[in-house]
């Protein structure tokens, strides 16, 4: 697609916004289901169309530049420091909602999530929305809710289908960077808590800030309800299973033995096994597939979505995920897996 081309989809989407229409676009960390965050019927649509709970808010997204205290109050120091080195990026920052902000897109709670996502794309569309409308962009990842998130617009129209160019426009910006969803931070009661991991470390956090955020699980208060916090999400509908690496393979080998089918991804390279039936050849019919995820943690996290579909749509008995290592740059991976595996399988009868 030429540069004017892009152009014209990106104004097209940006007036389908103050129409009140919904456009699924892509962020540096996964595609979004978007609508004007300053209407509440707009906003109506995205949980409706997602399947989403009406008390699990959203995150709105703003472009470079615009002004926070439109979108929030009470904003402290920390939170400058933290715009300023890390927006644009994979960063989200809980504060005090101002009045600007519908009740819906926080799920009736008095704080908000807020975002400048790096993607070009993304921050064209946002700046576009800014000239015409609020430039404010409710939006949670571009999926049914609880599936596995999309990093390309081929995953959107998978979970969309027909609605994809009927009551959702898609903006296509090629695969995600990042891969997962953005580290959320609450500053919205003082003390600098880590509400969801993600690519932003809390030890980045802390360099920043001069303070380790408290991780959520050291912490027993209340925090504020958000996205992805849930015990099971990001799920496929597949069973997925987390198996330590020195059992990974013998573990595929026993559902092969049960004559089931197998999905893998692991560390190692895929093991000898019997050769497919005469005739079988296609993915979705193979006994075993099996995906070598890269060992790096930043690289494994880029892919981790796609790969995820991939096992998911071969249709096997069982998905197996050879258990991430437990260090810091792991975290968020970790978070993922961990509750993909609790939600997974609903699909199945």
């Amino acid at each position: 697609m030429s540069k004017i081309a892009k152009q014209h989809q990106i104004h097209e989407a940006a007036a389908a916004l103050k129409r009140g229409e919904l456009v699924a676009f892509p962020t540096e960390t996964v595609y979004g289901l978007g609508a004007d965050a300053t209407q509440p019927n707009a906003v109506a649509r995205i949980f409706a169309a997602k399947g989403r709970p009406a008390d699990h808010p959203l995150i709105v997204h703003l472009a470079p530049g615009a002004a926070l205290d439109y979108c929030a109050l009470d904003i402290s120091g920390d939170a400058h420091k933290l715009t300023a080195h890390f927006w644009p990026g994979p960063l989200t920052l809980i504060l005090k909602k101002s009045a600007h902000i519908p009740d819906n897109v926080t799920g009736g709670q008095d704080s908000v999530g807020l975002r400048c996502p790096a993607h070009p794309m993304a921050q064209a569309l946002l700046h576009a929305f800014a000239e015409i409308g609020s430039g404010l962009v409710a939006a949670p990842s571009a999926n049914r809710f609880g599936h596995v998130s999309p990093t390309r617009a081929a995953h959107v129209k998978d979970e969309f289908g027909e609605a994809i160019g009927a009551s959702i426009m898609l903006l296509d910006g090629g695969a995600c960077k990042v891969g997962i969803e953005s580290t959320i931070l609450d500053l919205s009661r003082g003390t600098p808590i880590l509400l969801r991991p993600g690519a932003i470390s809390r030890e980045q956090i802390r360099d920043v800030i001069g303070k380790l955020p408290i991780a959520r699980e050291a912490t027993a208060e209340d925090h504020p309800r958000v996205s992805g916090a849930l015990a099971a999400h990001y799920a496929p509908r597949t069973p997925l299973f987390l198996v330590p690496r020195e059992k990974i393979a013998a573990e595929a080998g026993a559902v092969l033995e049960r004559g089931e089918r197998v999905a893998v991804l692991a560390f190692s390279a895929k093991p000898r096994v019997k050769p497919s039936p005469v005739g079988v050849g296609v993915r979705r019919a193979r006994p075993l597939l099996w995906i070598t995820a890269d060992d790096d943690a930043v690289g494994y996290a880029q892919g981790l979505y796609a790969n995820l579909r991939t096992l998911d749509a071969a249709a096997t008995s069982v998905i197996l995920v050879e258990t991430p290592p437990t260090s810091t740059p792991w975290d968020a991976v970790n978070d993922r897996l961990t509750r993909a595996a609790t939600g997974s399988g609903h699909g199945k009868k």
